[in-house]
């Protein structure tokens, strides 16, 4: 039988006096403002009816205040578990990780920084719908006096409705399920690299074009974008430079998308020529070496304006070309300079005696106007870009084509393959072979000072320094890369399981349950809510024991941690009396260190939890099944019509003979609502 208390019977009777109000404004019939879940309605009738309402009104009144109080009272303290608790949803999980106890609200500010930890900023175009939602959130709210619209505070309902759009990719970055999962540890790293690379004064400017002479040699930055679009930037990272022959593995993937291996390579090698660039020498079938080297570049531009696009004027290749490119930086900045174009035109004898060469060999096809060819080569070369755009240019090569910020598929993963393979064997000029033995990953450099570093299924990485060696390559780059590689294993043939001396970046993939319980134990030891939390979010079972059978809660109450503590019973919904191999409780571990405060709270906290086991369990039993579960919380189950898009990992029900509950996800009791199906398994948990 269902119980009724004077309080709900008062929020009835509440409810029916409000009903007429709630249509007025867009919400649906029947919610109760402060105590129930509402359903998400869209975000500007919900922000409105705010308005309105007072629903959002972050002005703190006492009755907000106290009403604030009593929902976090009894959220904490209840009498018994909340099916809504037990099952929260992804934006539930987020706001209790942000939100502030005293007010109630989530600070965006604090939030997006945290977002940023994981590598996703704020301009990325997969979170554009929730920057976009915060802003209207601003405008409706008046624009408040003393905030932006990226420093508002949200409560629960608003949050909700403001991430719902993002939360896919939200949930994803918490949840540490990108490539890389410690970011934050890997830009240290990172960031170490870079500054002793800096102090590399080695190498000079190109001065065979004049406009390349003109750069600052003490300029340095470096960016990285992985495949999941987890970005990071250092030093000059937004000083415009031409791409040279950057732009030469991205001509050669459109001639190979749009014509096909084999059309290609029936102009063009696929071998190291042993040569330098832009010498004049063909290989034994009278065609250029490969498409890395000035000639295979000029026949690969030739092919574009003879069969990829034949009917186009110059101006409209041109255009065509660089739509390719922008596309791959998912939108980022891709520009042209004319002045280094018209620069490199006027110091180009050796270009054009290599395609005055060419054609006396009949190496171009048919109907080819070598000038045109050669303005079209020499505009690509002139092509401006930053380290920002050429690191998700990168990472779209590492990500099979697929552009990591927009995930508009560019190129074919075949194609990939192929332009990889080429800058494995060719893209450093005469040092590719050397660069392939110490770092064993595809780059393409250029004489402007780009090196561009593709690590397939990882991630992409752009270094530019205008100081050159002498063979054409940035020296700060290639150390670098070398640097990168004898700390990760990065090379393509380091061995991932054995290789003991290189850190792996994707790590976790490879952890054992053992050391999952150790990383586990050794927060609760020293006291690491903020590490606690990761493990409850990344979906870690935080009932796990070590061999004694001392749980994460033995630890902290024996090293008087009353937060983690606090943390461990109100939101993971840990069993507060698991026992050891000696019998020991918790509190008996906290009662033996002299822990008073501890044991005060786990006394009082399994007086409540009795409590609750004689009102959900009026016959002795030993464990619930998801059944019995469902009764004790029908009340919360009809008084929550919907749930978010993603769910969130629950807490599964007690194992036989046991009284643990498990955090990790459960997709069969995924749901939260009567209007979600308990058995859907397509929807991710948080």
């Amino acid at each position: 039988m269902r119980k009724y208390s004077p309080k709900s019977q008062t929020v009835s009777k509440n409810r029916s006096r409000n009903l007429n109000k709630d249509q007025r404004y867009g919400l649906w019939p029947g919610s109760d403002f402060g105590h129930k879940k509402l359903r998400a309605p869209p975000l500007m009738n919900l922000v409105f009816a705010n308005r309105k309402l007072s629903f959002y009104d972050t002005s703190s009144t006492p009755k907000t205040k106290e009403d604030n109080a009593k929902l976090t009272q009894r959220r904490h303290y209840s009498m018994r578990p909340h099916r809504e608790q037990e099952q929260r949803n992804a934006e539930d999980v987020l706001f209790d990780m942000f939100a502030s106890e005293e007010t109630g609200l989530i600070s965006m500010g604090k939030f997006l920084a945290g977002l940023k930890t994981t590598g996703i900023r704020r301009n990325d175009p997969r979170v554009r719908e929730l920057m976009e939602n915060l802003k209207k959130v601003h405008k409706l709210n008046n624009y408040e006096t003393g905030s932006s619209a990226e420093t508002q505070h949200l409560n629960r309902e608003t949050f909700k409705a403001v991430v719902a759009p993002n939360i896919v990719l939200i949930a994803k970055a918490f949840r540490q399920q990108f490539v890389i999962p410690d970011f934050t540890s890997f830009v240290k790293d990172i960031e170490d690299i870079y500054n002793r690379c800096k102090t590399n004064t080695l190498g000079k400017l190109a001065d065979y074009i004049p406009q390349l002479a003109r750069y600052n040699p003490d300029s340095w930055g470096l960016s990285i974008c992985t495949i999941d679009g987890q970005r990071f930037s250092i030093g000059d990272v937004d000083v415009p430079f031409t791409l040279q022959s950057c732009s030469k593995p991205l001509t050669y993937a459109i001639a190979l998308e749009k014509l096909g291996p084999k059309v290609v390579h029936s102009y063009v090698g696929q071998e190291p020529s042993g040569r330098n660039f832009n010498e004049l020498v063909l290989d034994q079938n009278k065609k250029p070496h490969n498409p890395m080297i000035n000639a295979g570049a000029i026949l690969t531009c030739s092919l574009m304006n003879a069969l990829v696009k034949p009917d186009m004027t110059s101006a409209e290749i041109f255009d065509y070309t660089m739509s390719w490119f922008k596309r791959l930086s998912g939108g980022e900045y891709i520009g042209f300079n004319n002045a280094v174009f018209l620069s490199e035109r006027e110091a180009a004898d050796r270009n054009y005696a290599l395609g005055f060469y060419m054609r006396e060999n009949k190496c171009f096809p048919k109907r080819t106007n070598l000038k045109e060819v050669m303005d079209f080569y020499f505009q690509c070369c002139s092509m401006e870009t930053n380290c920002e755009a050429m690191s998700v240019i990168a990472a779209s090569l590492a990500n099979g084509g697929i552009c990591p910020t927009t995930e508009e598929k560019v190129f074919r993963p075949e194609v990939i393959r192929d332009v990889l393979s080429i800058m494995h064997s060719c893209g450093t000029y005469d040092y590719s072979g050397q660069f392939a033995f110490k770092v064993g990953l595809p780059a393409k450099s250029g004489v402007s000072g780009g090196m561009m570093l593709v690590i397939p299924n990882v991630m992409g990485i752009f270094a530019w320094s205008p100081p050159l060696d002498h063979l054409g390559n940035t020296v700060r780059g290639l150390q670098f890369c070398e640097e990168l590689v004898s700390m990760f294993n990065f090379h393509r043939y380091d061995n991932l399981k054995h290789l003991s001396n290189k850190k792996d970046p994707r790590k976790h993939r490879y952890e054992t349950k053992g050391l999952s319980i150790v990383n586990l134990l050794f927060s609760a030891a020293s006291g690491d809510v903020t590490a606690l939390r990761r493990h409850r979010l990344s979906g870690m079972d935080i009932t796990l024991a070590d061999y004694d059978g001392r749980t994460a809660l033995h630890l902290a109450a024996s090293e008087g941690h009353l937060e983690c503590v606090k943390f461990l019973l109100e939101q993971c919904h840990v069993p507060h009396n698991p026992k050891d191999r000696w019998g020991n409780l918790p509190v008996d571990e906290a009662e033996n260190f002299g822990h008073s405060h501890v044991v005060e709270f786990l006394r009082s906290w399994a007086e409540k939890a009795d409590l609750s086991n004689e009102e959900c369990n009026p016959e002795a039993v030993t464990s619930k099944t998801q059944a019995d579960e469902e009764i004790c919380s029908t009340s919360d189950l009809e008084t929550s019509p919907t749930t978010s898009p993603i769910p969130t990992p629950v807490e599964s029900g007690s194992r036989a003979g046991s009284g643990r509950s498990s955090p990790v996800p459960s997709e069969a009791g995924s749901t939260a609502s009567v209007g979600s199906s308990i058995d859907d398994k397509t929807k991710p948990g948080l």
